[in-house]
């Protein structure tokens, strides 16, 4: 399904037969030439100074895409527009609380984005409990 489309182009999400369908995540992006394509670098649960919002998974979980979700409006983009999430979450929290927290305002139509998730042993904000980072593309006319 497209993302988005111009004169053809168009941003293209996949999940080919063969591979397990989900409606969580796809398994390829094609992103074609020209496409403006913006890196998001990992975003946790902190606030503007720096200081985790919670000690909750679901609030931290809300946060670092409330944080994911201004960067890429500092670039034009939103969370529609991302390909791939990249979730690292800390091996003792509750991933189906931080997933909750959060799966409404990821939610769209068509196919999902790409995801790659790991359990950690820890992250490099002390007491941080995710972390999430984004590559988002989209077609400027």
């Amino acid at each position: 399904m497209p993302l988005a489309t111009l004169s053809g182009m168009k941003i293209t999400l996949m999940q080919p037969a063969g591979l397990v369908v989900s409606p969580a995540f796809s398994h390829v992006a094609v992103v074609p030439p020209g496409a403006t394509t913006i890196y998001v670098g990992g975003q946790n649960g902190i606030d503007a100074v720096g200081a985790l919002v919670s000690a909750d998974v679901a609030e931290q979980s809300l946060r670092a895409v409330e944080n994911a979700r201004v960067a890429l409006e500092s670039a034009g983009a939103a969370l529609d527009d991302v390909v791939s999430w990249t979730v690292l979450i800390h091996q003792d929290a509750d991933l189906r609380a931080a997933y909750g927290a959060v799966a409404s305002q990821l939610a769209r139509t068509g196919a999902p984005p790409l995801v790659t998730a790991a359990l950690v042993a820890g992250l490099g904000v002390p007491g941080a409990l995710i972390e999430v980072s984004a590559v988002a593309a989209v077609i400027r006319g």
